[in-house]
């Protein structure tokens, strides 16, 4: 059985850096496995603008 962790990140812009690197590392090293990257919102021409970073690990019992 796994417990998951949802992650809000962005890409960065024009004005801003990207996070995604430091949240997945920063969760890999408490023992989370990256699942699956989903975009959440989108801009005006279609473009991804903020993602939902799923990771997972075993229940501790």
């Amino acid at each position: 059985m796994y417990e998951y962790k949802y992650v809000e990140t962005s890409l960065g812009g024009f004005f801003s850096s990207a996070t995604h690197r430091e949240t997945i590392d920063e969760n890999a090293r408490e023992g989370w496995r990256l699942v699956q990257v989903l975009p959440t919102n989108y801009n005006g021409h279609g473009k991804p603008t903020a993602y939902e970073i799923i990771f997972e690990r075993p229940i501790q019992k």
